[in-house]
C-alpha cells in the first residue's frame, strides 16, 4: 500500500513562506492527479491545489492563486506546495493526496475536486500563520 508523508509544516509570519513536501512510497510517474488540501477545526476540508501529469496543468483555490505554486519531482516520488505570502488565514492542517481520477469539461482534462475521488491521503501537517 502506498504511503505519503508531508513534511515542511510549522508556524510563520504572515508573509512568511513555507514549503510542503508530499513524498510517496511508489513511483509517482503515473500517478493522474495529485493535490493538497487543508482543513480547520469545524470546516469542510478544502482543496487548495491540484495537478494533472496529463498536460501538467495546475488547479488553484481563488484564495491562494498567485501565492501558492503545486509541482512535483518524479525523480524523488515528491510533489510540493510552495506557499508563499502567508496569511492567518491559510492556519489549517494540509494533506496531500493522489489520485487516478479526472474530468472532461469545456474542453480540457483536468483532476476531479472532490475529496472523496482521492483514494490515498497522508497524514496531514500543521501550518500556522501569525498576524
Amino acid at each position: 500500500e502506498v504511503q505519503l508523508v508531508e513534511s515542511g509544516g510549522g508556524a510563520v509570519q504572515a508573509g512568511g513562506s513555507l514549503r510542503l513536501s508530499c513524498s510517496a512510497s511508489e513511483n509517482i510517474a503515473r500517478t493522474a492527479c495529485m493535490a493538497w488540501f487543508r482543513q480547520v477545526p469545524g470546516k469542510e476540508r478544502e482543496g487548495v491545489a491540484r495537478f494533472y501529469v496529463g498536460d501538467g496543468s495546475t488547479y488553484y483555490t481563488d484564495s491562494v492563486k498567485g501565492r501558492f505554486t503545486i509541482s512535483k519531482d518524479n525523480t524523488k516520488n515528491t510533489w510540493y506546495l510552495l506557499m508563499n505570502d502567508l496569511k492567518p488565514e491559510d492556519s489549517a492542517t494540509y494533506y496531500c493526496a493522489k489520485g487516478p481520477w479526472r474530468v472532461y469539461s469545456r474542453g480540457s482534462w483536468s483532476c476531479v475536486p472532490e475529496d472523496g475521488q482521492y483514494n490515498t491521503w497522508g497524514q496531514g501537517i500543521q501550518v500556522t500563520v501569525d498576524s
